[in-house]
């Protein structure tokens, strides 16, 4: 038997993930593309915004390497919120407010009018990058590819059919920025919301799943380990022993669901029984109602720790606001498609692509508000993840500047499409009130 060597960690087999990426080929070759029944925008003002688009790619791409270049994390997007706006006076003569919402850098700009109850659709951006990776997930091309699906509408000046808002939303990775904006307003008096995201395959409705954060914060007393342990209770016992519970647990959750945490503290040495220690989780499923449920199971997992030890516990939920699933509204992810098939691009359905390969959004609580679309857009070859250097390489690539400009084509002519196409709005919010209509995000765990 030959042994590897332990100094090491050994490298995870490809097996499964090969055998995914296998059967989406296979399917994809399979599919057909998708097409929608609706006709969309007047040939006449499609075809000015899609050659506006083309005229723009330098300008896309630049934008895209400049915030690639200057990565910054949550809420300290500084240089990149600047950059949006620079780029979108710069290229429309519009001003854009920077530190809209309350949101130091949160962007907004607006062109357009809803008056005489014409629609309003809002294209979103991000531009926060990872700590220690930069932009690993690919929010240099998300920003770049809004602000130029904005800059072309804005073209039409006074023929556009209705107003189109950009919102520069921060703080994706792990702090809810849109979120937030939701709860001061931003999304008030919105119609639709659109955005894109880079990934390893084309698709119109890839899950993002929804997350919550619980952090489970354990009291014992604290005492001398050798002399006198029987008088403490362990903290950090009640924290092996919910750790192993929620292990447990897993056997018994749907394939859908995720749960994944760290000791955040632990004790300060081996002699002192631990006063303290705290556990963080990230809980995640495929739908809001799942989600609830997991998060009973895991407050009675902390409850019944603290009972076997003789500790207290604290839940502390949401330090950062939960994200929900993200829906994909029909009718709208079909006219992306419909777009993204002019520009050689196949894309696919959740029916193709690996559901394993799910993240979260707080694009989530957007698409439970209004109607919206979140379509992922191909960047690197399927077995490159997110959230890696890798993926990085890609983000700054030819084929993430082709994804870039590919994107702000699908998002500006279904905008476009959705501004002029009276049947498609109504077919939108039917869609989206068969899925539950508007959410309240704020109450729905409470």
């Amino acid at each position: 038997m030959v042994f590897r060597d332990l100094g090491h960690p050994e490298t995870p087999d490809r097996a499964y993930a090969d055998a995914l990426q296998a059967r989406a080929e296979r399917l994809a070759d399979a599919a057909a593309f998708i097409t929608s029944s609706f006709t969309g925008a007047p040939a006449e003002l499609a075809a000015e915004v899609a050659a506006a688009v083309d005229s723009l790619e330098p300008e896309i791409t630049a934008l895209s390497h400049r915030i690639f270049e200057t990565p910054e994390v949550a809420f300290h997007e500084q240089r990149s919120a600047g950059a949006v706006a620079a780029a979108v006076e710069r290229l429309t003569g519009v001003q854009a407010t920077v530190g809209a919402y309350g949101l130091e850098t949160a962007v907004e700009a607006s062109i357009g009018s809803s008056h005489g109850g014409a629609p309003t659709v809002a294209i979103l951006g991000e531009y926060d990058a990872l700590p220690g990776i930069g932009h690993g997930c690919g929010h240099n091309i998300i920003a770049a590819s809004a602000v130029g699906a904005f800059a072309a509408l804005a073209r039409l000046g006074d023929r556009l059919p209705g107003r189109v808002v950009l919102l520069g939303t921060p703080a994706e990775e792990g702090s809810s920025g849109k979120e937030l904006m939701a709860r001061r307003g931003a999304f008030d008096g919105i119609d639709a919301a659109l955005m894109a995201h880079g990934f390893g395959y084309d698709a119109i409705d890839h899950p993002f799943i929804g997350r919550r954060i619980l952090r489970m914060e354990f009291e014992g007393v604290a005492a001398h380990a050798s002399a006198s342990p029987f008088l403490g209770r362990n903290a950090l016992d009640a924290v092996t022993l919910a750790y192993q519970a929620v292990g447990l647990l897993r056997q018994h959750l749907p394939p859908t669901d995720r749960v994944h945490g760290i000791v955040k503290e632990g004790g300060e040495r081996p002699s002192v029984i631990p006063r303290r220690a705290v556990l963080e989780f990230y809980l995640r499923s495929h739908r809001a109602d799942t989600l609830k449920e997991l998060s009973r199971r895991l407050a009675d997992i902390a409850h019944g720790a603290a009972l076997a030890t003789g500790t207290g516990v604290t839940l502390v939920w949401d330090p950062l606001p939960a994200t929900l699933p993200t829906r994909f509204n029909r009718p709208l992810s079909e006219r992306w498609a419909v777009h993204q098939a002019t520009r050689g691009r196949k894309a696919l359905t959740s029916a193709e692509v690996p559901s394993e390969l799910a993240a979260s959004t707080d694009f989530g609580n957007v698409s439970v508000r209004v109607p919206g679309i979140h379509p992922v857009i191909k960047v690197s070859p399927p077995g490159i993840a997110l959230h890696t250097a890798e993926f990085a390489g890609w983000a700054s690539s030819e084929a993430g500047d082709r994804a870039a400009v590919d994107a702000a084509f699908g998002l500006a002519l279904t905008a476009l499409d959705f501004l002029a196409d009276g049947e498609l709005r109504a077919a939108a919010r039917e869609d989206f009130e068969g899925a539950g209509g508007a959410l309240n995000v704020e109450e729905y765990f409470a």
